[in-house]
């Protein structure tokens, strides 16, 4: 078999990474990350309205430097033997495209507009819009959102486009289309001047926009123009075909080509959600949940189709036939909020400090800040450490993740957390503590509705960066779920993943199977649940349920 590699780029939330890999054994030859300049300065960003919104200047500085830097790790004859580049992003982040396919923030008139940006995934600023949705899909004799889990949500395609349009007019009439980030970025790469040739993949067109091969495709222009007539005009600038991960979008163009030092016959593959690419990359298969572990978390599942049976999960975020592994029927779940939670301890408890060093004449020694550093590096880690030591009884704190409202199961964004059982011998341990176990509770939840619906999770694989560094958070996550958790080897799964699609659309394997296991690094660590936690969890379980239906009727 001929020497091949291929690239494959991940965008996550902060920033993008690449992996140069050869073909044959997924040995990474190059990596590097690159973070978004502007997002990392919080520009265009307001939480008290849940608006948070990315530059694609940011998009477009980071592959640069990103691939180049890759690239620079290899040799003149690796570089010419790269055949293909596959693209993984976050979703559903959206935006508004002209006729050329171009982001409307690339024009003067609208660069500082941030309606004319990426609506980041988390952009929970259409919840009017989603509970619009949710109501007006109702009238209708079909059920146009059943394979998305039965309700719509505030961080998905269709309810963001109807936010923009009952915000802003000036960025809504000058849009030709609207656009995933994961279709945009191959796109991009090729140096296509005609949005008409952007290829939708199937994972975001199916968990996030209402695409369902079973209901026909989108849903007819009837039901977006009974949610406002104003949709009808960017729903007909869409195609109706999708296309799955391991497909090409075209070739990579001469000035991106003589950017990189690539040939222009390397292929530019269709594009995915990043948390799906994560999921090929850790080699998932049926009756496992992928469990990716960051910010938030995205649960994956693929089943065959005659074993769901022609069966509807509901309350998740979509079942789509191709998403995630071509062959199987991709199933998608989550967490709005994970890590998020353990960082909203972190910077309360680190307020103080902070807002003392702002106005203090001191701040600018490296003393007070190495200090300032370490304390942030440390802080949940010596949590973690000394929560390990304390005994979970019956009636400790207890509290509810709904800190960015709930993903699954039953999607609402609406919800917010709670801390029960607090006394004056409250510590931040304890909290701590009540949190990871809040957090684990909800992936239960989860784990608890699909099964009951016929989809069986014997044990997780956890990827990101909780699963790679914070064993405390895996063990309690594993005896709350009884079941055991397999840590990928891998540091980058989204991008090893998108490596393998791109190794599939360039013919190097056969299917995207046999990629995953030629190209695929296995497990590292394996976190065996513990027998004698079982019924304090679930007697604590069953009074996060209480506390979570109380707070829901409040």
């Amino acid at each position: 078999m001929k020497q091949t590699y291929v690239i494959g780029v991940d965008f996550g939330t902060d920033s993008s990474r690449a992996l140069l890999v050869d073909t044959s054994n997924g040995e990474v030859l190059g990596s590097a990350v690159s973070p978004f300049k502007r997002w990392k300065e919080g520009k265009y960003c307001d939480p008290k309205l849940s608006q948070f919104r990315q530059h694609p200047l940011d998009y477009i500085e980071s592959i640069e430097e990103c691939l180049k830097s890759c690239l620079s790790q290899v040799s003149f004859e690796v570089k010419s033997q790269v055949v293909a580049i596959s693209i993984d992003a976050t979703g559903s982040t959206p935006v508004a495209i002209d006729q050329k396919g171009q982001p409307l923030a690339l024009s003067s008139k609208f660069s500082e507009n941030p309606n004319a940006m990426f609506f980041l995934w988390k952009d929970h600023s259409s919840i009017k819009e989603v509970e619009e949705i949710n109501r007006k899909a109702k009238d209708f004799d079909v059920n146009y959102l059943s394979y998305c889990g039965g309700a719509y949500s505030s961080e998905w395609f269709w309810s963001k486009l109807l936010h923009l349009a009952r915000t802003d007019q000036d960025v809504f009439d000058a849009a030709y289309s609207w656009v995933e980030q994961s279709d945009w970025l191959p796109y991009l790469l090729t140096g296509h001047q005609d949005a008409n040739l952007i290829k939708r993949n199937v994972c975001a067109a199916g968990h996030k926009a209402l695409w369902a091969e079973e209901l026909g495709g989108y849903p007819p222009a009837a039901f977006f123009d009974h949610l406002d007539p104003k949709l009808n005009r960017i729903y007909k600038s869409i195609d109706q075909k999708v296309y799955t991960a391991d497909e090409v979008v075209g070739n990579l163009s001469s000035e991106w080509a003589e950017k990189l030092g690539l040939s222009e016959d390397v292929l530019i593959t269709v594009g995915a959600i990043d948390a799906h690419v994560g999921a090929i990359g850790a080699q998932i298969e049926p009756g496992f949940m992928c469990k990716v572990m960051g910010t938030s978390t995205c649960d994956m599942m693929v089943i065959e189709k005659e074993d769901l049976k022609d069966k509807l999960v509901q309350g998740i975020c979509g079942q789509v036939q191709g998403s995630i592994v071509p062959q199987y029927i991709g199933l998608e779940a989550g967490q709005s909020a994970f890590g998020d939670v353990y960082n909203w301890l972190k910077n309360l408890l680190l307020w103080p400090m902070r807002n003392s060093l702002k106005s203090s004449a001191s701040s600018g020694s490296q003393a007070v800040l190495d200090f300032k550093e370490e304390l942030e590096h440390n802080l949940l880690i010596e949590l973690s450490e000394l929560a390990k030591q304390q005994p979970v009884s019956e009636n400790s704190e207890l509290a509810l993740d709904w800190f960015n409202g709930r993903r699954t199961p039953n999607v609402d964004p609406s919800l917010t957390a709670a801390l029960v059982n607090l006394d004056l011998g409250s510590s931040p341990v304890n909290i701590f503590q009540a949190l990871v176990e809040a957090t684990c509770f909800g992936s239960r939840a989860i784990v608890e509705h699909v099964e009951e619906q016929g989809v069986p999770i014997k044990g997780v694989i956890g990827i990101g960066g909780i699963a790679k560094k914070s064993e405390y958070v895996m063990q309690t996550l594993a005896d709350v779920l009884q079941r055991p958790i397999k840590v990928h080897r891998s540091d980058e799964t989204c991008a090893l993943g998108a490596c393998m699609l791109a190794a599939t659309a360039a013919g190097v394997y056969p299917t995207l199977s046999d990629a995953m296991k030629g190209m695929g690094s296995g497990f590292e660590k394996e976190y065996l649940p513990n027998p004698e936690m079982k019924d304090i969890y679930d007697i604590r379980y069953k009074k996060y349920n209480t506390l979570g239906s109380t707070i829901n009727k409040l």
